[in-house]
């Protein structure tokens, strides 16, 4: 591969993929003064790993907003301010801009306030449309009581999310149509997300809405009335034939693969990409490159999430996380995924539930920009903590409720988590899941038991993303030159 003149390689519309949990929280600092004319400029820490001949991935663990390809000319100008300077005329300032947007470069007038700070521009709502569901799957935390939101709870937790909206100066909703099976209930998906339009529309806020299923309901005519509503389509599929069976049986016992698999192949023949769900469990490692492969053929998105074991699941030990075949698994699908890397990023769900787009405080949004409602209009904290609720669809806002609270789930941010405030990755992993650490520790304010899982791996993912970079760099739809 020949070197190329252009400096820095950057993504294009990073984003995460969908699972069950809420969207991580990102930090987002920008110097307010991107004037650079007669202000000093410095390098900050970085970390780099040689990628090809010439071109370095470089991306900033305590403080960036993504990761960028160098070439050895990008390389220079960043190394060029090692020490504090200014920006000389001849230089290329959108080089620069962009070095400082990614947490590389800082204007030395800026250095005190490039501290770790939470921006929520979107407000995630998870509405648990029923409590039913037509499958048995080994990690489900729910008890399957025939209970469903009816459409007046519903319209009135589309209300109440405005009004937390509102009170709380979002710029976007984001709702994800759950339970149970959502497609059960699909005449009450239309009508809630038709209903949420109006609202959005009115208030200026943007709406946007994803459906979580387990695939087996979906026809054609479900798929042709997601694509005209906008809506989004995830699909859990945890691997290939018996892979994917062992970990989602129907109520009856029978697999289901071969069902999910055919409303995955008739939502893309309808044009519709799903995105896909993984749920990685010891019981499951070993099928993760084919699944990965079989993912990829269809140029789909995906998650990597782990399991996680709730009070319905403990008895199954063989899911439990073993680090060994968790690890040996993730990295046999990171080969597949080297071999065939796709044209959109995988960062944000390659490994669990960590986001490695850009840096941020806390794991996930609970606690911060995430409510959950159930079928009785009751307002939790997180679905897996969906039977304890802290208030309901009438309060005024919600989410001030959420945010008080100081009895259930607690997310802290990474640097209040003993074990993780010196690891190089903990604005991009943030400490795992709370829930899991609580059930394995007893404590919010540790590291994941998890840690070490991540630790393999989050090297290996970016190295992937920086190979992704390199194969499409001539394509401006996945890689900003500069």
């Amino acid at each position: 591969m020949k070197t190329r003149k252009v400096k820095i390689l950057v993504p294009q519309n990073l984003r995460l993929e969908e699972n069950d949990c809420a969207c991580s929280t990102k930090i987002a600092f920008v110097p307010e003064n991107q004037i650079l004319q007669g202000v000093l400029i410095r390098a900050l820490k970085l970390d780099y790993q040689e990628i090809y001949s010439g071109y370095k991935l470089v991306f900033n663990p305590q403080l960036g907003n993504g990761l960028a390809i160098l070439t050895s000319t990008g390389w220079n100008i960043l190394n060029s301010f090692s020490n504090s300077r200014h920006i000389t005329p001849q230089e290329d300032k959108e080089v620069v801009k962009k070095m400082i947007d990614l947490g590389f470069l800082a204007v030395e007038n800026d250095m005190q306030k490039a501290e770790s700070f939470p921006f929520f521009a979107s407000l995630s709502a998870w509405l648990h449309l029923t409590d039913r569901c037509n499958l048995r799957c080994s990690y489900c935390y729910l008890p399957h009581v025939r209970e469903d939101m009816s459409s007046e709870t519903g319209r009135a937790a589309v209300d109440a999310i405005f009004r937390s909206a509102l009170a709380n100066g979002f710029k976007q909703v984001k709702l994800k149509y759950a339970g149970g099976e959502p497609l059960l209930r699909f005449s009450l998906i239309e009508e809630l997300y038709t209903y949420a339009g109006q609202l959005s529309e009115a208030n200026g806020i943007e709406l946007e809405g994803v459906v979580l299923s387990n695939g087996t309901l979906l026809t054609a005519e479900m798929i042709e009335t997601l694509k005209s509503l906008g809506l989004r389509l995830m699909i859990s599929l945890d691997g290939l034939g018996q892979y994917h069976d062992s970990h989602r049986p129907y109520a009856g016992g029978r697999g289901t693969f071969a069902d999910v698999s055919e409303a995955v192949d008739l939502a893309l023949a309808h044009g519709l990409v799903p995105s896909i769900s993984v749920t990685v469990s010891s019981r499951t490692a070993e099928g993760l490159p084919q699944v990965m492969a079989w993912i990829l053929e269809r140029d789909m998105p995906f998650s990597l999430n782990f399991y996680r074991e709730n009070e319905l699941s403990a008895s199954h030990e063989d899911m439990q996380l073993d680090e060994k075949k968790i690890i040996n698994g993730m990295l046999a699908a990171f080969k597949v995924i080297e071999q065939n890397p796709p044209r959109r990023s995988f960062l944000g769900g390659v490994v669990d539930r960590s986001n490695l787009t850009a840096s941020h405080t806390h794991t996930c949004g609970v606690g911060q920009n995430y409510l959950v409602f159930d079928q009785n209009g009751q307002v939790a904290k997180c679905q897996m903590q969906i039977r304890k609720p802290v208030t309901d669809v009438h309060a005024a806002d919600p989410l001030a409720l959420i945010r008080a609270d100081q009895i259930g789930i607690q997310n802290l941010p990474v640097l209040e988590k003993e074990g993780c405030k010196t690891c190089e990755w903990k604005h991009w992993c943030a400490g795992g899941c709370p829930l899991t650490t609580h059930r394995a520790t007893g404590r919010y304010d540790v590291k994941s038991p998890n840690c070490n899982i991540y630790k393999a791996l989050f090297p290996e993912a970016v190295r992937l993303e920086g190979l992704r970079l390199l194969k499409y760099q001539d394509d401006p739809e996945v890689v900003v030159k500069l």
